[in-house]
C-alpha cells in the first residue's frame, strides 16, 4: 500500500427529533453573534422552527439548482449587508451549495442541517454555474464545520424525490470506488456506504414515515460523500455535472438516471472495485446488485423525461471528454461515451 489519504475535519452530529436543539449547540461553539440563514421559501415552517432562539440576522431564500454566479454573489452581498458572522443552510444540495458560495469568498463557517440525502454537506467541493457552464471546484473555506443529521426531517421527503436523492448519495459511493486520486480508506468508507444505502432506500420507498430505514439511508448517504471528497470527482459526476449545467436537469435525477451506465462502462475494467459493490449489494455482480436495488425503488430511468432534448447527446460529447479523468478504469471515447449518453437519454437497461 502506498498513498496519502486526507481526513476533512468536520464534527458530524446526529440527532433525531433533536435538530433544533443541535443547532443552537452548534451555533454556540462557533460563537455566532450574526446568523445567516439559508434555506428556500418552501422551507421557511420548517426554518422558523429550527431557528427559533438564534442570533439570525437574515434569511436568505433565494436558493436556485446549480447555483447560478448571479444568485451566489447576491447572496455574499446580503451577507456582508446583514454583518453576518456564520451561515445556517437548510434544505437540500441546493442550500447547501449557496452557502458554500457565500463561504468560498467570505470564509464564513456553516453549520450544514440537510433535509435530503444530498452529501454536498460532507465534502469540500463546491459548484457554479454560468450560463450553461457549470463549474467545480475544492476549497477548504466551503467545507461546513457541523453538520446536523436528523432524520425526522426526512420524514415528509416524497417518495420519488427520496428515492432519486438516494440514489445520488449512492453515486458518489460508488464513483469513489474509482475516482481520480481514491485509495483503500476511500472505497472502505464507500463500500459500507452502498451497503447501508442498500438496505435503507427500499425501507424508505416502503415506508418513508419509518425512522429506521431513513436513518440508515442517511448514514450511507454520509459515509459516500466522505468517501466521495477523499476519492475526488470520477466520471459518473463530470457526466452529471455538464448534463446539468448545460440543460439545467433536475441534480439528483440526472445522477440517478446515469448512474447504471457508468457502472456498466467502468465494472470490467475495475475487477475489486466491482467485487466490493457486489459484495455491498449482496449480489454476485455489481451491475446485478445495482439493477435489483433501482427495481425494488422505481428509480428514474431516462433523461429525456426530464428535459434533455435528443441532440443534446452529440452536444455534451466533447466537453465531458474534456473533463472526463484520465485514469478513468475504462478509457472514454467518443463512441463509447455517445453509446453511454444515447442508452441513458432513451432509458435502455445497460448490460
Amino acid at each position: 500500500m502506498r498513498f496519502a489519504h486526507e481526513t476533512l475535519p468536520q464534527r458530524v452530529v446526529f440527532a433525531p427529533h433533536e435538530a433544533a436543539r443541535a443547532i443552537g449547540d452548534e451555533v454556540a461553539r462557533l460563537g455566532a453573534a450574526r446568523i445567516m440563514v439559508v434555506a428556500a421559501p418552501s422551507s421557511a415552517p420548517l426554518t422558523d422552527v429550527l431557528t427559533d432562539g438564534l442570533p439570525v440576522a437574515h434569511v436568505h431564500d433565494e436558493v436556485v439548482m446549480h447555483v447560478p454566479v448571479e444568485v451566489a454573489e447576491r447572496a455574499r452581498e446580503a451577507a456582508e449587508k446583514c454583518s453576518a458572522d456564520a451561515l445556517v443552510s437548510i434544505g437540500g444540495g441546493s442550500a447547501t451549495g449557496l452557502a458554500k458560495a457565500v463561504a468560498l469568498t467570505t470564509g464564513l463557517p456553516i453549520v450544514a442541517v440537510p433535509t435530503t440525502y444530498a452529501g454536498s454537506e460532507a465534502t469540500n467541493v463546491w459548484g457554479l454555474t454560468r450560463g450553461t457552464t457549470k463549474t467545480t471546484g475544492v476549497d477548504a473555506r466551503v467545507l461546513p464545520r457541523a453538520v446536523v443529521y436528523d432524520a425526522s426531517l426526512m420524514l415528509t421527503l416524497p417518495a420519488e424525490l427520496a428515492v432519486a436523492s438516494g440514489l445520488n448519495a449512492l453515486a458518489h459511493g460508488i464513483d469513489a470506488m474509482w475516482g481520480p486520486r481514491a485509495d483503500a480508506i476511500d472505497r472502505v468508507l464507500a463500500g459500507e456506504a452502498i451497503r447501508g444505502l442498500g438496505q435503507g432506500l427500499p425501507e424508505v420507498k416502503a415506508d418513508l414515515g419509518r425512522l429506521e430505514g431513513v436513518e440508515q439511508t442517511l448514514y450511507g448517504a454520509y459515509l459516500a460523500a466522505v468517501a466521495f471528497a477523499s476519492a475526488g470527482s470520477g466520471l459518473h459526476h463530470k457526466i452529471c455535472h455538464v448534463l446539468g449545467g448545460m440543460f439545467d436537469l433536475p441534480h439528483a435525477q440526472t445522477h440517478a438516471v446515469v448512474l447504471p451506465h457508468v457502472l456498466a462502462l467502468n465494472a470490467a475494467n475495475a475487477p475489486e472495485a466491482e467485487r466490493r459493490i457486489a459484495e455491498a449489494f449482496g449480489s454476485p455482480s455489481a451491475i446485478e446488485g445495482l439493477a435489483a436495488l433501482r427495481a425494488r425503488v422505481d428509480a428514474p430511468s431516462a433523461l429525456k423525461d426530464y428535459g434533455m432534448p435528443e441532440d443534446g447527446i452529440a452536444e455534451a460529447v466533447e466537453p465531458i471528454l474534456a473533463a472526463a479523468p484520465a485514469n478513468n478504469p475504462t478509457p472514454v471515447t467518443p463512441d463509447n461515451l455517445t453509446a453511454l449518453l444515447r442508452a441513458a437519454w432513451e432509458g435502455d437497461v445497460p448490460r
